[in-house]
C-alpha cells in the first residue's frame, strides 16, 4: 500500500458514539455480525446480477459465492464476495457516515429494547457493518467496483477515524477482513461459523462456503424451497425440509405452499405437524413461524400467526420489508399486518377444507385444545373456529361438531348442552346426565381446561346458546322424559331447609330437582360459574366468596324420602348433611371434604344394613 496516497478520514457525525453503543450494548448478541456481513455480501452479489441485465460486462463469474475464511494462527476472519463492489466515494458514503436514522435515535431505541430485539435494531438503523467491531479490534475492507480497474482499501480500528488507500484486487467484489479480538476466539472456529450461517442464512440462494481443512465447505442449502413453484417440489423435498425445520421425525399432517401477490407479496411454506411435539405447545404461547426477508432469516418471533395456531410451523418470506426490522416495527408496520391476516386466513381455509376428512380426528386429538384458545381470545375468528370444534358426546361414538349436534336436537330444544370435567369417560357416567338421558337430549363432554372459560364468550352456533348442564336446567321441563321417572315425588321443602342450615358456608342453596332419575343428590352451579370453573378456582387457591355450589335432591329417591320423614319429625340429621354433600362431590370426581369421616359414615351405614 502506498502510504503517501493513504487518506485519513474522520467518521461522520456521532459515528464514534455509535461504535461504542454497538460494541458494548450489543455484546451478548455478537454472532449477529456474521449475519449482517453475509447479508451485505449477498445483497452486493444480487445487485451485480441485476445490473448485468442491462450491462453484460458486469456479469457475475461462474461459481460466484460468498466465502468465509477463518485463519486461527493469523487471528483473522475474511468474508469475501464477487458482488458489485464499491468505489472510493462509495466507501466513504457507506462505511464512513452513519445511516439516515442517526446515532441518537439508534441509542434511544437500544436503551428501551429487550435483549432479544437488539439484533434487529442493527439493520433497522443501517449500522449492520459496524457490528463487526463487536468481535474485531480492526476491520479492513478491500473493494473493487465492477466495471472499474481500481480497488481501494478501507481500514479502521473503530476509534473515530478510518483510512482509505489505493489497492489491488484481481476481480470485482469485496473482501472484509476482521482482526478478531482476544475474547472472540469462537468466531475463528469453522464449526461455530457453520452453525451461525445455518441459523441465519441457510436459504440464501447465493452459495456460502466456509474454509475448513483447505477446502471450501458449503454452509447453506441455498434452495429456498418456499420460493420454488409448488408443482416442482416433491413430497420428499417437503418432508425433508419439514424435518429439518423443526427437528421432526414424522410427516406433516398438512403442507401449505403458496405465493401471494397483490397489495403485499410473499412466499409461504407452512406445515401442521403430524404428531404432537415432545415439548407441549401449551408451554410456549407464541407462534414461531419464521420470518424471512429476501431469503434471509430475520426472526421467529414476528407472531405471524395468532397464539391459538402456534402449532403451525414454517417460513414466510417477503421482499416488502427492510432486511432487518425491530420488534416495534413488526408490531406496527401495515405490511406485516396484511401478511399476518393473509397467512391466518390461508391456514383457516386449509383447516376448514381438511375438517371433513377422517384424519381430522387425529389433528383434533393433537391440537384441538390449542385451537379452542381462539374461542376465548379472538373475537374476529371465533365463528370460524367454532365450525372446526369437535367434541365427545353422549349420543355419538365418533367426535361430533356443533353443526352435527344442532341437526340432532330434540323438538323444543333451544340450547346446546355440555358438561365440563377432567375425563370424558368419567363424565359419561355422571349423575348430571340422568335427566338429559331420560329425555334423549344429547350432551357434549368437554375435558380441556380451556373448556371452563370459552363458552361464556361464545354467542352460540346458529342461534343456539351453549350452556352447562350444571347450571339452570329449567328448559328441561319443555321436553317430557320418554318414560315416567321411578318413584313418587315427595315434598322435601323442610328437609332442604334443614340441610341448607347444616351446610351453611359450603353450599349456596339446597333444593329439589327433576333432573335426577337414579341418584339421590347432585351438585349444581346455581347463579355462579360452571362447576368445572369452580373446581379449577379451588385447585388454584383462587376460590372466592359467592361461588358455593347448590345441592340438589331427588324428591323421588327412597333415601331422600327417609331423610324427609326424619326432618318432618325434627330428628337430628346434621350428620347426614355432610355425607350428602360429599357424596355429590365424589360423583363429580372430587374428593370428600373429610375422606376419613366419609368412609366411617359409609361403613356405619353398611353395618346397620347388615
Amino acid at each position: 500500500m502506498n502510504e503517501a496516497a493513504t487518506e485519513q478520514h474522520e467518521f461522520g457525525a456521532e459515528v464514534g458514539r455509535l461504535l461504542d453503543l454497538v460494541v458494548h450494548s450489543l455484546y451478548s448478541e455478537r454472532e449477529i455480525f456474521l449475519r449482517e456481513l453475509v447479508a451485505n455480501a449477498a445483497d452486493a452479489t444480487d445487485r451485480r446480477r441485476f445490473d448485468a441485465l442491462t450491462d453484460p460486462a458486469l456479469s457475475l463469474p461462474d461459481g460466484a459465492k460468498v466465502r468465509i475464511l477463518p485463519d486461527k494462527p493469523g487471528r483473522t476472519l475474511l468474508i469475501a464476495d464477487d458482488g458489485i463492489g464499491m468505489t472510493h466515494q462509495e466507501l466513504i458514503d457507506h462505511l464512513g457516515t452513519i445511516a439516515r436514522s442517526g446515532t441518537r435515535a439508534f441509542g434511544e431505541s437500544l436503551a428501551h429494547a429487550k435483549p432479544e430485539d437488539r439484533p434487529s435494531l442493527i439493520g433497522q438503523f443501517g449500522v449492520g457493518f459496524y457490528s463487526a467491531f463487536m468481535v474485531a479490534d480492526r476491520v479492513e475492507v478491500l473493494s473493487r467496483r465492477a466495471g472499474t480497474d481500481q480497488a481501494w482499501l478501507w481500514s479502521s480500528q473503530g476509534a473515530g477515524s478510518y483510512t482509505i488507500a489505493p489497492a489491488e484486487r484481481a476481480t470485482p467484489g469485496t473482501d472484509i477482513t476482521l482482526h478478531i479480538k482476544s475474547d472472540a476466539d469462537e468466531f475463528l472456529d469453522p464449526v461455530r461459523l457453520d452453525a451461525i450461517v445455518r441459523k441465519w442464512a441457510d436459504h440464501i440462494t447465493i452459495p456460502i462456503t466456509i474454509a475448513r481443512d483447505g477446502k471450501d465447505v458449503p454452509a447453506n442449502q441455498g434452495n429456498a424451497l418456499w420460493r420454488q413453484p409448488k408443482a416442482s417440489v416433491s413430497e420428499q423435498s417437503y418432508n425433508e425440509f419439514y424435518r429439518h425445520l423443526g427437528m421432526f421425525w414424522d410427516s406433516p399432517w398438512a403442507t401449505l405452499h403458496w405465493h401471494a401477490e397483490g397489495t403485499v407479496e410473499f412466499a409461504a411454506l407452512l406445515f401442521v405437524p403430524g404428531s404432537k411435539p415432545f415439548m407441549p405447545v401449551q408451554e410456549e404461547r407464541e407462534s414461531r413461524v419464521r420470518l424471512h426477508v429476501r431469503r434471509m432469516f430475520i426472526t421467529d418471533r414476528a407472531e405471524l400467526l395468532p397464539n391459538w395456531l402456534r402449532f403451525v410451523q414454517g417460513v414466510v418470506d417477503t421482499e416488502d420489508l427492510p432486511l432487518n426490522v425491530s420488534r416495534e416495527m413488526l408490531q406496527s408496520t401495515p405490511v406485516l399486518a396484511r401478511i399476518r391476516r393473509a397467512v391466518t386466513n390461508r391456514v383457516m381455509t386449509e383447516l376448514k377444507t381438511r375438517a371433513t376428512e377422517a384424519s381430522y380426528a387425529g389433528f383434533w386429538e393433537n391440537y384441538g385444545s390449542v385451537l379452542k384458545e381462539g374461542m376465548w381470545e379472538d373475537s374476529e375468528h371465533r365463528a370460524e373456529i367454532a365450525a372446526l370444534l369437535r367434541f365427545r358426546s353422549t349420543s355419538a361414538e365418533e367426535l361430533t361438531s356443533l353443526g352435527d349436534y344442532v341437526a340432532r336436537m330434540k323438538e323444543n330444544q333451544e340450547t346446546i348442552w355440555y358438561l365440563a370435567g377432567d375425563d370424558a369417560d368419567t363424565l359419561a357416567k355422571s349423575p348430571q346426565l340422568e335427566g338429559f338421558a331420560a329425555r334423549g337430549i344429547e350432551v357434549l363432554l368437554l375435558t380441556d381446561p380451556i373448556d371452563a372459560f370459552w363458552p361464556e364468550r361464545y354467542d352460540g352456533f346458529e342461534g343456539k346458546k351453549l350452556r352447562s348442564i350444571t347450571g339452570d336446567t329449567s328448559e328441561l321441563a319443555r321436553i317430557a322424559p320418554s318414560d315416567a321417572p321411578p318413584g313418587e315425588a315427595r315434598d322435601i321443602s323442610k328437609l332442604a331447609l334443614v340441610l341448607k342450615s347444616a351446610l351453611e358456608g359450603q353450599v349456596s342453596d339446597v333444593r329439589a330437582t327433576d333432573r335426577l332419575t337414579d341418584s339421590a343428590v347432585v351438585l349444581a352451579s346455581g347463579a355462579g360459574p360452571d362447576l368445572q370453573m369452580q373446581r379449577l378456582l379451588r385447585r388454584s387457591g383462587q376460590e372466592r366468596g359467592g361461588l358455593s355450589p347448590v345441592l340438589e335432591l331427588n324428591p323421588r329417591h327412597r333415601f331422600i324420602h327417609q331423610l324427609a320423614e326424619r326432618a318432618d319429625q325434627d330428628d337430628d340429621i346434621n350428620d347426614v348433611a355432610q355425607f350428602l354433600l360429599d357424596l355429590a362431590r365424589v360423583q363429580d370426581g372430587e374428593p370428600p371434604k373429610d375422606p376419613a369421616a366419609f368412609a366411617r359414615w359409609v361403613m356405619g351405614a353398611l353395618a346397620k344394613e347388615g
